[in-house]
Order: structure tokens, then C-alpha cells, then sequence
């Protein structure tokens, strides 16, 4: 950190990491719940590595060594990633083992090759030749290039699972050596004189991708014994190539960069270009080879051949990918009194907004905005929502946008029967939402089938935005316009996971506003001045600025100004920029950003009146948040935007009001809640450190995502209680 104003954002989003280990380690968390956990790491390891490393790989490769806001050049950043990397890792798969003892304790373990008894071995040799060896294709390495450089791989794709094999030729065999590659058969009646002399080969097998990853072994008792996919592949391997021998083995899987864009320009078939990035991502640069077992040579054998330098090889003490171990943690081996030991209790989603008998939810809506708080709160409502639109004659448009849906979504159904129904729908499916394009591309094609009228996203810019507006015709004939915003997707599943805030609303400020914001995405109409929206990347980031220098210009030493937010990742120079002069000003700025953080806090003459703390628990925290005391005249808003260059410059986003008044109420009880967590929570120091949060001496610890799921339950229970019941309790004492 040089500048001394800000962190490095990839050195922050890997400290995020580390705090999500940090529950992995947390021995009050139930034991499956922390392998979610080191799976979680895992899978956030290699998105990094695919975008953000691979980012700072093609800037080196262009000659480009610009230092970042903190001073570091992409070659310094990148040896500062290797470095943390490897302490994060060696962390991580020594909880692996911790974890894994302790599950089998309990009486479910994952067993490596050495621990296989007899018996066991046996079985999995059945098991590969009966179910594995057709579906196995084994690929020879090509030879040794000139001056000892290895061969290239042939195509790895990304994020797969491979076993190598070094094998050498059986004495009197005839090994193969023509196209066939190593597989070949041989009866070794036409060996050579000095064959079993020729040099090592290298070959490859793809672990199949599609196969469970746990092996479960027979057992006649409670206990489950599993073994791991690739360790049966690279123990039996060797049947794949008659005539050889397998001198040692190795599991690896290689990190492609998927940080390239489709080609905006092309308009007339944007489909086809956006197929070509998804094929093109499967063998683009490698990034990172991760490996486990076999020896060192090998290992730089296999580097040497991807292109890539030492410190872009990993060493694996454990199973070569650890993602997949979310299977083994959400799997149901166990008996239910054992899962519910190993798992969090159960929190079921409250149900909230439901309209009595014989009433509707636009009467819900129309009796007051309504804030829905997933997962605590069912997401049921939003279904709710686009099913009853897509069914209710007096609904005559729907228009929506789409960054991320469910495999088998629920709402893409509401949306296609509605257009088959004849009702107007337009939709935005945003086709480049990273790493869900093909499940875009697919409901986009489904819903221009059924009618509707499809937009993919905008040139230049992608589409974040979360926004559903149906309009209706009321029973007087007047035209209604009914409004979703949300900071989260609309995903079912998701749901149930992410922590997003969304309202319900019949304002008509927003919804006109929200109707001149589709026209706006749909057509070529000009993107007006709104009042009550503001919309990235055109009035949104000055906006927000500006609402902090009015908190600056109003704070004072007998009423300091006062800035509460939440927010994944905070990396805006200007936005940051703008904070440190409210702080300057007095102002006290309170932040709660889950991820990246590149504001400084806590540092006199800077940020001395900045709080930064990160909130990771059970659910993930994914929804935005903005207050501003504004001099006593309090403006709240949710958004779908983070504090980042991306989010406020080069996407589509929305921020939003909360307008009525209990509404307001709970988000600012929600937002304040961050603020007090002792569970789980971390502080941010000046010098970059994240400090856990403990509660005061005597005190229990706070935890915020467990009152939130106390508080809907509280709610709805005052919902049903009868009114002699609710008489009693609103009875002063």
C-alpha cells in the first residue's frame, strides 16, 4: 500500500477468503457446514484465478506495468496473490484434514488409496473396470520439444479433473507409438531389441466430469466409507494402457482465463459470438495448474507444458479440487438425526405476503409497499407475483429484466405462459452474466418461442438491474402499474442462500419512473432525469456522490453528519475519495462490505471517523444498502449496484428509495444490525488487518443474521395471533 489511501483490491478480496475460512475453522459451526465453507474458498479460488489473476496475466503479456490506486504493478500484485494464495491453501487443507477426522468420528469418511483395506481395493477395481474404464479416453502427450521443453497438453479444458500417468514400456511388450497413442493393445510378439530402453511417456485421462465425485464402498454397518473419483482412476489407470508401465501418476487441473468479452459489434448474431466465448473459455490461457501427488519433475513436466512459470504451480496436500466437496456435504448419506447433528438447525423460510381469501396481492400492494427479507422471508411473494400477473386477465404487460435464474426457473415459466396467454411481455436477458450465459441463452430462446419480446442486454454495458413492473387494468378501467426492485436475482434457489432485501410498491412516482427506465433499456429512448430512481452508468455514481458531500455541507460539531452502507465490495476511487472528505467533515461514516475493500479506515488525518466491518455467516450477505441522516431529514435507498468502477460506470443498475414509512423502519433496524454483530463479525484496521469482533465481557454474542430470522418470526406471529390475543400484548404494563 503504498499511496497510503488505499488497499489493493485482488489482495482484499483474498483477505475475504480467508474470512470465510475463518468459519471453516469455527468450531461452533456444525462440521458439514464447515466444509461448505472450504468448498466455498475453493470455488471463489478459482473464479479469481479466472478473471481477476487472469487479468493481471494479460497485462503483463501486453507489457502493461501500471501500478494500481496502492502502488503495486501487475508482476508485484500478481507475486503478492501466489504468496497469500499458498498460506490461505495450506490453511485450508490442514482444516481439510481436521474436519474429515472428526467426520469420521461420526462415521462417515473419505478414505484415500493408502487407507483401502484388501477387500475394499478389490471392490474398486470391479467398480473401475465395470463402470469407469468405457467412459475413460486416455491421450498421449505429444513428444519432447527441442532444448528439454515439454511437449504441449493437448486440451485439458478448464477446471477439469485429469490423472497423468508416466509409463514406460514392459520388457517384451511393443508399445504403441502411432496415432492409436499409448491405449493401443499390444501382445508383445513384435517388441524391438532395447524397446523397454525408450524414454517415459506421458499420457492423460479425464476424470469424467459427469460421475458422482464420491465413490460409496460396501459396508455392512452404519457407517458410509467413501473414496474419492479421481484416486480410483489414477490407483487403476494402469489397465488403460496393456504393454506399459506406470511409473508414477499425478492429479491435476488447470485454470483457464475467462476474462474475455464477446464482440459487442456483432448485432445480427449475437447468439453465435456469445457461443464462441463459451467454447473459447474451455482452452483459453492457462492461469494456474494445481496438482497432488506424484513427483516434482512430473509436476514441471506438466507446467512446462502449459506455458506456465513456476509460481503459477500449486502443490496440493489433500484432493486436487475441493469444490466438489460441497457434494459430499449437502449429500444424504446419513441418517437424519446424524445430518441434523453435522448441519445448522433448520431455519424455514417465514411466509409473508399473502393476501387473504378471496383478495389479491395487487390489493396487498396497493395497501402499502411491502419489503420482503430473503431468506428469512420466503421468496414465495416474487413467485407469487409474476405467476398471478401471468394468470390474471385484467394483466395486460409485463416487462422484466434477467441477469440470473434457476435451472428450472419458476419465473421463466410465469413469463412464457403469460406471453403465450397474449399478454405483452418484454424481458431483458442479460446474455452476459458471467458464467451463466448458456442457461441465459437458453431461456431467451424459450421465451422469443412463446411470444415475448426478448432483448439481450445493451452494447458495452451489462444489465444488472433487478426490476419487474406489470401493468393492469383496474376494475374502473384506469391503468395500475404494480413495481418489484430488488438487490439480489431472481432466483429461487439462490433465495435461499443470499441475504437480499426486495419491496413491492403501487407508487406511482416509481412506477412511471420504472416504466420510463425500460423504455429506455428496450429501445433507443434517451435516459431522462429521474427523481426517484437513479440509474448506473448514467446519474447513479454522481448521485451518490454528491448525497455525500451534502452530508458533509450539513454535518456540524453539535449534529455530525451521519453515513451508513452495505455493500459487497467497495472500490471506487471517487466514491472512497468522497468519504474521506465527509470524514474530514466530521461526518461518521459506518460501512459493512462483505467482500473487497479498498477504503483505508481508522487512519488519522484520513479516515478517522470511518468504521469498516465484514459480516460472514450462514447466509451469504448480498444486499445494498444506503443511509444518509441529510440534516435530520433521513433518505433511505436499497440498490442492485456495489461501490465499484464496474457496477456505478459500466453496467446498468438501480438504486431505489425505501419511501413508506415501515418499510424504512425495518431496513434501517436491519441495516443498524451490522453495526452491532459480535458473532460474526470482522473490523477492518488501518493496516489491512480484519480483527474479530468479540462481545464486552458478560455480554452474549450478537449474531445478525439469527435476529433477523427472530425478528420475521416475531412478525408473523403477530400476523396470525387472534385480536383478543394482540389486545393483550399491545396492553401497557
Amino acid at each position: 500500500m503504498r499511496s497510503g489511501r488505499y488497499f489493493n483490491r485482488e489482495l482484499s478480496w483474498l483477505e475475504f477468503n480467508a474470512r470465510v475460512l475463518a468459519e471453516a475453522a469455527d468450531r461452533t459451526n456444525p462440521l458439514l457446514e464447515r466444509l461448505k465453507f472450504l468448498s466455498i474458498v475453493s470455488s471463489n479460488l478459482d473464479e479469481f484465478f479466472m478473471v481477476r489473476v487472469a487479468s493481471l496475466k494479460a497485462q503483463i503479456r501486453a507489457g502493461d506495468g501500471s501500478p494500481d490506486a496502492s502502488g503495486l504493478s501487475p508482476a508485484e500484485q500478481c507475486a503478492r496473490i501466489a504468496a497469500r494464495v499458498r498460506q490461505i491453501e495450506s490453511d485450508q487443507y490442514a482444516l481439510l484434514s481436521e474436519i474429515l477426522v472428526a467426520l469420521e468420528r461420526e462415521g462417515l469418511s473419505v478414505s484415500r488409496p493408502v487407507e483401502w483395506s484388501s477387500a475394499e481395493r478389490r471392490w474398486l477395481e470391479s467398480f473401475f473396470v465395470d463402470r469407469l474404464f468405457p467412459l475413460l479416453t486416455p491421450i498421449r502427450l505429444d513428444d519432447e520439444g527441442p532444448a528439454g521443453d515439454s511437449g504441449r497438453l493437448p486440451a485439458t479444458g478448464n477446471l477439469r479433473l485429469h490423472a497423468a500417468f508416466l509409463l514406460a514400456p514392459l520388457p517384451g511388450a511393443r508399445p504403441s507409438d502411432d496415432a492409436q497413442g499409448p491405449d493401443a493393445p499390444s501382445d508383445g510378439s513384435d517388441a524391438a531389441p532395447g524397446q523397454g530402453s525408450a524414454p517415459p511417456r506421458l499420457a492423460l485421462v479425464q476424470v469424467p466430469h459427469n460421475a458422482e465425485r464420491f465413490v460409496r464402498l460396501p459396508s455392512d454397518g452404519p457407517a458410509v466409507r467413501l473414496a474419492l473419483l479421481e484416486d480410483v482412476v489414477a490407483a487403476f489407470g494402469g489397465r488403460l494402457f496393456p504393454g506399459w508401465e506406470v511409473r508414477e501418476s499425478i492429479l491435476l487441473k488447470v485454470t483457464r482465463d475467462a476474462d474475455f468479452g464477446v464482440d459487442e459489434g456483432r448485432d445480427e448474431d449475437f447468439l453465435a459470438a456469445m457461443e464462441e466465448v463459451l467454447a473459447g473459455r474451455q482452452n483459453s490461457w492457462p492461469v494456474r495448474l494445481a496438482v497432488s501427488g506424484g513427483s516434482e519433475a512430473l509436476a514441471d513436466r506438466l507446467r512446462l507444458s502449459l506455458g506456465l512459470e513456476p509460481a503459477d504451480l500449486y502443490r496440493q496436500s489433500g484432493a486436487v479440487d475441493l469444490r466438489s466437496f460441497m457434494e459430499l456435504a449437502m449429500a444424504e448419506y446419513l441418517s437424519p438425526s446424524l445430518a441434523a447433528k453435522l448441519r445448522y438447525q433448520s431455519w424455514p423460510p417465514v411466509r409473508s405476503l399473502e393476501p387473504a381469501e378471496g383478495s389479491s396481492i395487487w390489493e396487498e400492494i396497493d395497501s402499502q409497499d411491502q419489503l420482503l427479507h430473503v431468506p428469512y422471508e420466503s421468496f414465495d411473494p416474487v413467485l407469487r407475483f409474476l405467476d398471478e400477473a401471468a394468470d390474471d386477465p385484467a394483466v395486460l404487460a409485463i416487462k422484466m429484466t434477467l441477469y440470473r435464474t434457476s435451472g428450472n426457473s419458476p419465473i421463466v415459466r410465469a413469463l412464457t405462459r403469460a406471453a403465450r396467454a397474449g399478454k405483452q411481455v418484454s424481458v431483458l436477458v442479460e446474455l452476459k452474466a458471467r458464467f451463466d450465459e448458456e442457461r441465459n441463452m437458453a431461456w431467451a430462446s424459450r421465451l422469443e418461442q412463446a411470444g415475448a419480446i426478448v432483448v439481450y442486454g445493451i452494447a458495452r454495458l451489462k444489465v444488472h438491474a433487478k426490476a419487474a413492473l406489470v401493468v393492469r387494468r383496474g376494475e374502473d378501467g384506469s391503468i395500475r402499474r404494480y413495481l418489484h426492485l430488488a438487490t439480489g436475482n431472481y432466483n429461487e434457489r439462490t433465495a435461499r442462500l443470499y441475504s437480499d432485501l426486495s419491496l413491492f410498491t403501487s407508487d406511482e412516482g416509481l412506477c412511471r419512473e420504472a416504466s420510463i427506465f425500460f423504455n429506455a433499456i428496450t429501445g433507443y429512448s434517451a435516459v431522462q432525469e429521474l427523481g426517484k430512481l437513479a440509474v448506473a452508468p448514467f446519474d447513479l455514481k454522481p448521485r451518490l456522490i454528491a448525497m455525500i458531500r451534502r452530508e458533509a455541507q450539513r454535518s456540524s460539531p453539535e449534529a455530525p453528519g451521519l453515513i451508513m452502507a452495505k455493500m459487497n465490495a467497495l472500490a471506487d476511487i471517487d466514491v472512497i475519495d468522497a468519504l474521506y472528505e465527509a470524514n474530514a467533515a466530521g461526518v461518521r461514516i459506518l460501512l459493512n462490505v462483505r467482500g473487497v475493500c479498498v477504503l483505508v479506515p481508522g487512519k488519522k488525518g484520513l479516515s478517522e471517523n470511518i468504521t469498516v466491518v465484514s459480516v460472514v455467516g450462514r447466509y451469504l450477505e448480498h444486499a445494498r444498502i444506503a443511509y444518509f441522516r441529510n440534516g435530520g431529514a433521513e433518505e433511505l435507498y436499497l440498490s442492485s449496484a456495489d461501490w465499484l468502477p464496474r457496477n456505478l460506470e459500466r453496467r446498468v443498475e438501480l438504486m431505489f428509495p425505501v419511501i413508506d414509512e415501515r418499510a424504512r423502519g425495518r431496513v434501517h433496524e436491519i441495516l443498524a444490525a451490522y453495526f452491532m454483530d459480535s458473532a460474526k463479525a470482522h473490523r477492518l484496521d488501518p493496516s489491512g488487518s480484519w480483527k474479530k469482533i468479540r462481545p464486552s465481557e458478560g455480554e452474549a454474542p450478537f449474531s445478525a443474521q439469527q435476529a433477523f430470522y427472530e425478528a420475521v418470526k416475531r412478525r408473523r406471529a403477530l400476523e396470525e395471533a387472534p385480536e383478543e390475543e394482540l389486545q393483550v400484548r399491545r396492553r401497557p404494563t
